[in-house]
């Protein structure tokens, strides 16, 4: 039975723990596991741009010995409007797997149903699952993965914060969320995470200072996401939850600062914070490639 990667809410505490041990393994050995996708080809079916998601996929394949194709929907059958469950089959015939970075999680969920291969969410405006098994795997890295961690997420709520609830709620650790009233997360998101037995708590606090007081790591991204740039009445209702050292006061004096790229600098984060001593931004973005490998090898290692 195929295995795929749509969402956390689909892998259990046990999994995900054994995709963060297997990702430090992995980046301890660059070589290991180089045959896993060995003549295996592994699409990526981009309808958004992409640096990180792209590129880290394209090595990680590349590393396991498997070939990476970059498709582009405009330059598709789908363009002009072929279904996606069609497409889904007839890709099912040519490829070995799929990472989709696209808008509508619904798209993700047809491939992954019509399709006989290993599906991989790459990105939608739901979820950013890829990006949180990174993220953990940061915080592991420097042992703050654990119960008496304090991690407060501030600005807009959007994909990332989702997974980041989902991934955090599985594992039993709270979570803050640091945001104007009506930037708050989704319901469904509320609800699923506090509907989970791990123990973990969801806090959501609408006031920037309250959000960050006392906190190991604070985390951003982007208040304006691929799609809502014209929204100028969110920049100045986010004004006061940039990250900056203004802020960061409040927190732990060794807080250690994550954002997952790309960033506006200026808007959600100084560029002081962003390349200053409490900035684990760049480890984060390097361990996108080695939980992704992590993740492939999970899918098709026999």
């Amino acid at each position: 039975m195929k295995k795929d990667f749509l969402t956390l809410k689909d892998y259990s505490k046990e999994e995900i723990k054994y995709l963060l041990d297997l990702s430090g393994k992995i980046k301890k050995d660059k070589n290991s596991y180089s045959k896993v996708l060995e003549g295996k080809n592994i699409a990526m079916l981009f309808d958004k741009h992409s640096t990180r998601t792209r590129l880290s996929f394209e090595a990680g394949i590349n590393q396991l010995g498997g070939n990476s194709i970059y498709l582009d929907s405009k330059n598709l059958q789908i363009s002009r409007g072929e279904t996606y469950q069609d497409t889904a089959k007839v890709l099912s015939k040519y490829i070995d797997g799929l990472v989709i970075r696209t808008y509508s999680q619904e798209i993700v969920n047809i491939f992954a149903k019509y399709g006989t291969i290993p599906v991989i969410n790459g990105l939608t405006d739901i979820y950013h699952p890829c990006q949180i098994l990174a993220d953990m795997l940061t915080l592991k890295e420097m042992e703050l993965l654990n119960k008496d961690l304090k991690f407060t997420y501030v600005g807009d709520s959007n994909n990332v914060t989702n997974s980041l609830i989902i991934g955090f709620s599985k594992l039993g650790i709270d979570i803050t969320i640091g945001c104007p009233q009506k930037y708050s997360p989704p319901e469904e998101i509320i609800k699923y995470a506090r509907n989970q037995k791990e123990g973990s708590k969801l806090n959501l606090v609408y006031d920037p200072v309250k959000a960050v007081s006392d906190a190991d790591v604070v985390y951003t991204d982007v208040w304006l996401s691929m799609g809502d740039e014209k929204n100028k009445q969110k920049l100045t209702d986010l004004k006061s939850f940039q990250v900056n050292y203004k802020l960061l006061k409040y927190s732990k004096e060794e807080v250690k600062v994550m954002h997952c790229l790309p960033a506006h600098r200026g808007q959600e984060i100084t560029s002081e914070v962003l390349d200053g001593k409490n900035s684990i931004v760049l480890q984060q973005a390097e361990n996108r490639l080695h939980a992704q490998k992590a993740l492939l090898v999970y899918l098709y290692a026999d």
